[in-house]
């Protein structure tokens, strides 16, 4: 695959891309110990080797004005968009403490002030929601652009070919990302989908298409900031599919045993985060023992965040009846 120039990005910028993208792994590889732990319940969908895809996708947009949707594999993508690690621990555990007050869990990350309008839990249902957002920024005139993240077990619903002609034909700022990790839940999307290039799915609509290496950040980076910049000019959507690959199963009770040893391991090569770190190593942006320090700071972090939740209060009984209605 293609090695992008990481020389011309600052050592800062790129530090701050290996430092989230580290989070984001530690945070979930804590939030699988304690599921273990059963500190956690429900569904739990970790964003394990989809690093590269979040990250290098939120860091092209300004959350002064622009909005963010996904589905129900948010972890990395909230905290990307700066969520803290501890309210979404505390979340996990459903605590008060929580962003959603301990009532959403593990799918419905969100933070208003934040721009970031979720985690969704019912596949392909906030691709709709995404557009919508988009025609609010058309119609009050902002200069904001809509991410709307999604599988690719939920382009196949009619809720995403709804949403890109509706969008189309409005002329919506919004740009539509397929997150492809090769598996809905655990079949393989090229035994489910009549074209294996989803790009052209964007092209039925009049949305020309890309599709972009997720597992290399800069890459994403670059795609991702090209699209917004044209988006916010032309005032018309995009499509991107973005090739990822998660190293673990479709959610905590799936062990994936429909693909082989030798496609995990070919795809472990491949690790955003090992792809980053060689190269500023090379380019002389950070040294084995700087990286070990900052894993450190980051582990205890997120040991921090788990403190954050052990000692957050359940919520009360009351709540059951709050935020139900606006």
């Amino acid at each position: 695959m293609e090695k992008r120039n990481t020389q011309i990005y600052s050592k800062d910028y790129l530090l701050e891309m290996l430092e989230l993208m580290l989070l984001i792994r530690r945070f979930e590889e804590k939030a699988s110990q304690m599921y273990g732990f059963r500190k956690i319940g429900g569904f739990c969908h970790l964003y394990i080797g989809q690093e590269a895809s979040g990250v290098g996708s939120i860091k092209a947009i300004d959350l002064k004005k622009d909005y963010v949707l996904t589905a129900y594999r948010d972890h990395g993508i909230a905290l990307a968009c700066g969520m803290s690690p501890d309210t979404l621990m505390a979340e996990l555990f459903g605590k008060v403490t929580g962003c959603s007050g301990g009532k959403g869990g593990s799918m419905h990350f969100f933070d208003v002030s934040k721009h970031f309008f979720g985690g969704n839990g019912i596949v392909g249902a906030h691709i709709p929601i995404a557009t919508g957002v988009g025609l609010k920024v058309r119609n009050m005139n902002e200069n904001g652009v809509v991410l709307c993240f999604f599988g690719d077990g939920a382009i196949h619903q009619g809720s995403f070919h709804e949403s890109l002609n509706m969008a189309r034909i409005w002329n919506l700022p919004v740009l539509y990302i397929c997150e492809n990790n090769y598996y809905g839940m655990g079949t393989d999307f090229r035994r489910v989908s009549a074209v294996e290039d989803f790009t052209v799915m964007g092209a039925s609509y009049g949305i020309a298409g890309k599709q972009v290496n997720g597992m290399d950040v800069i890459e994403v980076y670059e795609v991702v900031k090209g699209e917004v910049e044209r988006i916010r000019k032309d005032r018309t959507p995009g499509f991107l599919e973005i090739k990822t690959y998660r190293y673990k199963g479709h959610s905590m009770s799936d062990p994936a045993r429909y693909r082989t040893k030798e496609e995990l391991e070919g795809y472990r090569q491949q690790d955003p985060l090992l792809l980053l770190k060689v190269r500023m190593v090379r380019d002389g942006h950070i040294t084995e023992e700087e990286f070990l320090e900052m894993d450190a700071e980051i582990k205890k972090k997120c040991e921090m965040a788990v403190e954050f939740a052990e000692k957050s209060k359940e919520p009360p009984l009351q709540n059951l009846y709050k935020d139900v209605y606006a």
